[in-house]
């Protein structure tokens, strides 16, 4: 939550979410208009918008669980590159989505379990932790992958029933493979974790305050541990979709700065599940506009285009994080007495 104003003296507060939400009914606003117009480069858009949106929702989910137990883990990027090509691997060697889409999580969960034995047993700085991993998976990844290799197929759509047929709302929401699906559930699911449960309180008192969570009885260490696997599990998720659902290949370097753009969605959601999965919209409709954009052969140069996402970034960040709290005990080792 954040501070909002006074108004006869009580603090009235804003909800993690508004900023988002604020910019999710003008997109809406202007889907809808657009859709009356043109429908099908709408739904195209609209559709674009939430596969460029699933790995970054993925990705903040990731920071989130961490952040919110006081780990800074800025090698999301990392963790979803290698499990990207973990997936991809299982795919090619195994045939089976499913066996694929296990691995890539699994390879998150064990990145997030390196990234906490380095922050919470030896206690080394977090952000040179997090760089450990990207580089780790760009050299991994740059190593043993051979141009060539064939999968066996990516995930196609489920259609969900009668809510695919809804007109603009179906095709976008209700017709989609199930990584996205899962994406949603998860979103949901955190929100209610955090601010809903015994859970959600003890990680949130051992990101702002470790030492009164500890004197309450809460073990800080197995929270952080547990939260920086779950959060690394899910960063596996968002690499496992770039492989399985979204181009069904692997490419070097092929996370392109997602897991560095999802740090900015959780900021910009405030480490709040729901306004990041707003904020992880809004970074998705300024890629699928870039390739709208491109599509209809608008005059600008290209390189314009492209640096759209990440101006786009920029802004965000800038904007935003002077008004928006971490954890208070993000990024500090706990001594236990």
């Amino acid at each position: 939550m954040t501070v909002g104003v006074m108004n006869n003296g009580k603090i009235r507060r804003r909800p993690a979410w508004a900023s988002p939400l604020i910019f999710g009914v003008i997109v809406i606003a202007v889907a809808v208009f657009s859709f009356m117009k043109n429908p099908s480069v709408t739904e195209a858009v609209m559709s674009a918008m939430i596969r460029f949106a699933v790995p970054l929702m993925l990705g903040a989910l990731c920071g989130i669980y961490c952040e919110r137990a006081g780990i800074v883990n800025i090698g999301i990027e990392g963790q979803m590159l290698l499990s990207a090509f973990t997936a991809y691997m299982t795919n090619v060697w195994t045939g089976n989505l499913i066996l694929a889409l296990l691995a890539g999580a699994l390879t998150g969960a064990l990145l997030g379990y390196f990234l906490a034995v380095i922050s919470i047993k030896l206690k080394l700085n977090q952000i040179i932790g997090g760089t450990v991993i990207n580089i780790l998976a760009i050299g991994i990844t740059g190593f043993f992958y051979q141009v060539g290799m064939t999968t066996k197929g990516k995930f196609g759509p489920i259609r969900l029933g009668p809510l695919a047929k809804i007109p603009l709302v179906g095709p976008v929401l209700f017709n989609n493979p199930p990584i996205t699906y899962i994406a949603f559930l998860m979103v949901i699911i955190s929100h209610i974790i955090f601010f809903h449960t015994r859970w959600g309180l003890r990680t949130r008192a051992v990101g702002e305050h470790p030492r009164a969570a500890d004197t309450l009885g809460i073990d800080v260490f197995k929270t952080r541990y547990l939260n920086t696997i779950i959060g690394g599990a899910l960063a596996g998720l968002a690499g496992a979709f770039l492989t399985l659902e979204g181009v069904g290949t692997f490419e070097r370097n092929m996370t392109n700065g997602r897991g560095f753009i999802a740090l900015a969605v959780m900021i910009f959601g405030k480490w709040n599940p729901i306004g990041s999965a707003l904020a992880a919209l809004l970074f998705g409709l300024a890629n699928a506009l870039q390739t709208q954009l491109q599509f209809m052969g608008i005059n600008i140069p290209h390189q314009f285009i492209g640096m759209i996402p990440y101006a786009l970034t920029i802004v965000v960040v800038s904007g935003f994080i002077g008004r928006s709290r971490p954890p208070a005990a993000e990024g500090t080792p706990y001594e236990k007495e």
